[in-house]
């Protein structure tokens, strides 16, 4: 009897259920041969019936649906605004990110727009032309700058540099 089992052990291998999973992955190979040779069949067969078809006429334009103004949103076009762009440095040239920036017209004194610095110290704001601005730059432990912008002169961008000082003596 020990012979008969040593036999089998020798002709199936040391773990007999490892044949059959291997059964298993044959099997599977195959089927998923038979399942690709199937598909690209069927594609093949069909081909000529689609290959007689027409295209599709075109879809005719709409008439433009007659909306009143308050329910459609309009497009804003930039194409009147003034871009202003700039860069924020401290004391060693170094670029400051976080920075506020407010923006308010010269005649006036309420903010009407603010942003902060991005990480290379650089920021851009969009405002209507036509009126002169001024933007302040405020930044914990620097000293609050200001610079005027020339809106009215019709340019579309303006450029502006701010050197923030260090607050002496503690907070500002």
């Amino acid at each position: 009897m020990g012979s008969l089992a040593a036999g089998k052990r020798e002709r199936f291998g040391r773990h007999p259920g490892k044949r059959h999973l291997s059964n298993r992955g044959n099997a599977l190979v195959q089927s998923m041969r038979w399942i690709m040779v199937l598909t690209i069949a069927m594609i093949v067969s069909t081909t000529p019936v689609f290959a007689g078809q027409e295209p599709a006429p075109p879809a005719e334009p709409k008439a433009p649906a007659t909306e009143s103004s308050s329910t459609h949103k309009s497009k804003k076009s930039h194409a009147n605004d003034l871009l202003i762009r700039g860069t924020v440095f401290d004391q060693r040239g170094l670029s400051v990110p976080g920075v506020k920036l407010r923006i308010h017209r010269a005649e006036e004194k309420k903010n009407r727009w603010e942003t902060y610095s991005n990480s290379r110290g650089e920021f851009a704001v969009r405002v209507p032309q036509g009126a002169d601005y001024e933007i302040v730059a405020e930044d914990k432990g620097f000293a609050k700058q200001s610079h005027g912008i020339k809106g009215k002169s019709g340019i579309s961008e303006d450029s502006v540099i701010f050197h923030l000082e260090p607050v002496k003596g503690g907070k500002p």
